[in-house]
């Protein structure tokens, strides 16, 4: 058979389509806790906690053994996946993989947006529940991703309803939006630290001595340091010298013994008083060396310094634990001073914190001096700052910057039993309170939430999908595809599966052509989403008793006469007919509701009477076009508003020999 020239404008399942509007009567939900409303239809029926879902919408019974209904879901997500992004790298395959599983799957659309504030994915898919039987189901749907939450919205039915209820079933997908009010996140990123401040104890006064801790945790209120403490008492798995505080309030530890092996870090949760082990591992310290201390960043990012500091690591909760190592050599080596601080038997000067500018203060153990180093330059300031007031050499082990009860900076220094107040800009420390503390934590130094501002547009985005025999569904490796965006002009490679990638700019229409042997031409465009955007492109078999629309044939209002637009469709019959001089085909007139029937069935047929005219004016021979009109009798969609009932009145054309 020759090549087949282009019908479709439209791939043939999206001819029906209508973009949803509003009209008849519609109420508003709300749900329970205020956080998003949508419009129903009046028509529809509303039943709570229905179907597995909060609630759910039925569209008015239409005999079909599945009903078409739109559900709507709200829950948590788990914590392993609500500090992940909903659209970040590889999440649309995951989701691509898992309708591709579906028997005889397409997918109409697959599209991903990160709003910001949100992210959410846009999807609509048809497959075979059943294999052995003809009839498909649609599922369209957006999923939302919110502050730890998973919103989802989705409408289901047979393919057989698209015509009366997927109009509608769009509308009420399309008005879901979320109300003003705040909901408190879940995610990592959105915590604010509180005022409370943290310490792991050296030591421990039981049965009237002195004792090695490192296992319990000192808290107290920035509010007045002097006040006693909340003992968490051996809290801790292990001994431990390095602890963080996190944005969610948590602290963060990991053994002191110096293993030369991964550790997992340890969260203890100061309010309900439990902990476990997290999935993070840290690398190993290296010979000799331990985890010596912890501090946190203005982004929540824990940090961990071993006891030569020669390794800093970073480990991110935000992006689901992610680790990495800053440096693995200790910045200070380049200083003038670092002999003064790093000879054999000198103290170390491994225990830090951070401020909001990323600079590390490292204290020197030895006699409290501060050390300065730039993590991004991991370049360490000129000279060491040395502090007056503190009492005597030896047992200074950490620093922290934190705010005090008046909102201004302070910086506190763990020093030999007691814990001390520090003017940087006097380099004068002041004592506060008794207590030993191996490492200090909090976080109250950034109290504004560290917000990521929404993602820049991309020059292009990835459009992938599938060629597929429209009636089986199966990948057309063979066929030849071209994507272009003035024409379809570029040829686009299909990989064994039937498969294809094409870089496009964002919100821009493309047109495509695809080609094959014994199918119609697919001739159209598609509008790539704002994100990456999977769409799959359907060829129809020419076989006896296929039936196509012919796109954009239309008429005056009323009339039987041919508007000049008419002409392109046409004249791809036309070729077609020529092109394969075995084809005949039955041409079908349809009209909306609108009129009498009586009338309608006449025009439709004079309509058909027209488009017949018009081939054999164009030499096709008359005794290969039949021609019916069918009225009203036979809508595609649904004739309650004009948005729909217009795809009503059309003209098609079925295939009655080859």
């Amino acid at each position: 058979m020759k090549a087949l020239w282009a019908l479709v404008l439209v791939v043939f399942p999206l001819m029906l389509r209508a973009q949803p509007e509003k009209s008849g009567p519609t109420a508003t939900y709300t749900d329970g806790e205020g956080r998003y409303t949508l419009a129903y239809p009046l028509t529809w029926q509303l039943r709570p906690n229905a179907a597995g879902a909060e609630v759910a919408f039925y569209a008015p019974a239409t005999g079909q053994p599945v009903p078409a209904v739109v559900t709507v879901l709200a829950r948590p997500l788990p914590d392993a996946l609500k500090d992940r992004p909903l659209t970040g790298p590889g999440s649309q395959d995951t989701l691509w993989r898992n309708i591709l599983r579906l028997p005889k799957a397409q997918v109409v659309r697959l599209e991903q947006k990160n709003y910001g504030r949100y992210e959410e994915v846009h999807y609509e898919y048809t497959y075979a529940p059943n294999a052995a039987r003809p009839e498909r189901l649609r599922v369209a749907g957006r999923r939302f991703w919110r502050v730890g939450y998973e919103f989802q919205v989705e409408y289901q039915a047979a393919t057989s309803q698209d015509a009366r209820c997927l109009p509608e079933g769009q509308q009420l997908l399309e008005s879901f939006a979320f109300t003003n009010k705040s909901i408190t996140s879940r995610r990592y990123a959105d915590q604010v630290c509180d005022g409370k401040m943290y310490g792991i104890a050296a030591m421990t006064h039981r049965t009237g001595q002195w004792e090695d801790d490192c296992r319990s945790i000192h808290e107290f209120s920035t509010d007045d340091l002097s006040d006693g403490a909340t003992v968490h008492r051996n809290v801790l798995p292990f001994q431990s010298y390095a602890l963080a505080k996190g944005f969610d309030n948590c602290l963060y530890s990991v053994t002191k013994s110096p293993t030369n092996q991964p550790e997992l870090v340890y969260r203890y949760d100061p309010t309900t008083r439990r902990g476990a082990f997290t999935t993070w591992q840290l690398p190993a310290q290296g010979p000799g060396n331990v985890w010596i201390s912890a501090a946190t960043d203005e982004r929540g990012d824990l940090y961990f310094l071993t006891s030569d500091a020669n390794q800093l690591v970073k480990v991110s909760p935000g992006e689901s634990g992610a680790i990495t190592v800053l440096w693995n050599k200790d910045p200070t080596q380049q200083a003038a001073y670092y002999p003064d601080i790093a000879f054999d038997g000198a103290g170390t000067h491994g225990n830090f914190c951070l401020d909001d500018a990323s600079t590390i203060y490292m204290v020197y153990s030895t006699d409290g001096s501060l050390v300065k180093v730039d993590v991004k330059s991991q370049r360490p300031a000129p000279e060491l700052l040395a502090l007056t007031g503190l009492p005597r050499r030896g047992g200074y082990s950490d620093v922290l910057l934190q705010n005090d009860e008046s909102g201004r900076r302070r910086l506190y220094l763990a020093g030999p039993h007691a814990l001390y107040r520090v003017d940087l800009a006097r380099r004068k420390a002041s004592f506060v309170r008794r207590g030993t503390y191996t490492d200090l934590a909090g976080c109250n130094l950034f109290r504004v939430a560290y917000r990521l501002p929404p993602p820049l547009p991309s020059a292009t985005v990835p459009w992938r999908g599938r060629v597929l025999n429209a009636a089986t569904y199966q990948p057309l490796t063979a066929a030849e595809l071209r994507i272009g965006r003035e024409k379809a002009s570029a040829v686009v490679p299909l990989s064994t599966d039937g498969s294809f990638s094409y870089g496009a700019a964002p919100g821009k229409p493309y047109f495509y052509q695809a080609q094959l042997a014994g199918f119609v031409d697919a001739d159209s465009s598609w509008t790539v989403g704002a994100g990456a955007t999977v769409h799959d492109i359907l060829l129809q078999p020419l076989a006896v008793g296929t039936t196509l629309p012919l796109a954009n044939v239309q008429f005056e209002q009323g009339q039987a006469v041919l508007l000049p637009g008419s002409a392109r469709a046409l004249n791809q019959l036309v070729g077609m007919m020529t092109d394969n001089p075995g084809l005949t085909i039955e041409v079908r007139g349809h009209t909306d509701n609108v009129g009498e029937p009586a009338k309608n069935v006449a025009l439709s047929e004079e309509r058909v009477a027209a488009v017949k005219a018009y081939l054999v004016a164009h030499g096709v021979a008359e005794t290969r076009i039949s021609g019916i009109g069918f009225g009203g009798a036979k809508p595609a969609a649904s004739n309650a508003q004009e948005e729909t009932r217009k795809l009503n009145r059309r003209v098609e054309f079925r295939v009655t020999g080859i």
